[in-house]
């Protein structure tokens, strides 16, 4: 069965996107009790549902209280989100890894090419002290995939970073450093660079670090320190094994297997496909969990399916790869 999706996930652009959604649609409701329990509480008929728009989307809090799976399965991997000490964390439930390495790694190459091409920077120390991230699993596999001998994971190794950067910048090395957004900020306060040859991007989270800046206020601030006229942005979280990636002002981008819709925030079941809204993501790729996902990020989803992410539902808790208040 795995097999069968992956390969119409994955080529989900010649197969039609709200077919596929709605196969798995019928898959996950027949083998995902927590979601079956949550389809007829919401008192949906499964066999009435033609439409992405009428589709249930799970709470993303389940993943807090709940274990997410479809079919019954030993996990091959457990991923939990990074949170506070004072909030419960979220764990997805992976069946197989080899899904989610599919699906990053194609993702990946649709907006930068293959890794081969780049030297690859991890700044991303909140999340390499703990053992259960899927970021760091997605970074450490870039790395490994880029070949590149300084291709690494950088702690607080800010010294050493910026000597690195330097060092490729001087050998014209395509790199990619992608960090947490407070370890990045705290890198710029130290270090002014001219990175001609460098993609900074940023996974999201000041989560406490440090004193909040909004999205505008804290790329304009890594332009500056670091020379570069666009700061990429990775969209991703726990729940989902999919991201979407943005090359400059917070504009986002799915990759074929993913799409966002809005709901309206005082009628949760309204879902709308361009607007201002909380965002509902589908991702086909958590075939194994749950393809459903209404998030608490607000948010705005352009015509041509490009959306940005606003701020957070008020009383929602903070996150780590997602939270940036605009």
């Amino acid at each position: 069965m795995m097999t069968d999706f992956s390969n119409k996930i994955f080529n989900v652009s010649e197969y039609g996107f709200e077919q596929l959604a709605l196969e798995i649609f019928g898959f996950q409701y027949q083998h995902n009790a927590l979601y079956k329990s949550y389809v007829d509480a919401l008192e949906v008929n499964p066999h009435q549902v033609r439409s992405l728009r009428e589709i249930p989307f799970l709470p993303i809090s389940f993943f807090k209280t709940h274990t997410i799976k479809t079919t019954s399965f030993d996990a091959e991997m457990v991923f939990e989100s990074s949170g506070t000490t004072q909030t419960a964390n979220s764990i997805h439930h992976v069946k197989q890894m080899s899904l989610y390495k599919e699906s990053f790694i194609k993702g990946f190459e649709k907006f930068y090419g293959s890794a081969k091409n780049w030297c690859i920077l991890g700044l991303l120390p909140s999340y390499l002290e703990r053992g259960s991230s899927s970021l760091i699993a997605m970074v450490d596999e870039l790395i490994k995939l880029s070949s590149h001998p300084q291709s690494g994971f950088y702690l607080y190794e800010h010294e050493k970073l910026n000597s690195t950067l330097q060092q490729l910048e001087s050998e014209g090395q395509q790199t990619i450093l992608i960090g947490v957004t407070f370890a990045l900020i705290d890198f710029g306060e130290k270090y002014a660079l001219q990175l001609k040859n460098t993609v900074v991007m940023e996974t999201g989270g000041m989560k406490g670090r440090r004193k909040e800046l909004t999205r505008q206020e804290s790329h304009e601030f890594l332009k500056k320190r670091l020379g570069v006229s666009a700061i990429n942005s990775e969209y991703g979280m726990t729940e989902l094994l999919s991201q979407a990636y943005s090359k400059g002002e917070g504009l986002f981008e799915c990759v074929p297997w993913i799409k966002v819709l809005v709901r309206n925030e005082d009628d949760p079941l309204e879902v709308l496909h361009m607007g201002a809204g909380i965002i509902n993501v589908i991702d086909l790729a958590n075939i194994y969990s749950c393809s459903f996902i209404a998030t608490d990020d607000a948010g705005h989803i352009s015509e041509n399916g490009v959306f940005e992410i606003s701020g957070r539902v008020d009383n929602s808790d903070l996150r780590g790869c997602s939270l940036l208040i605009v």
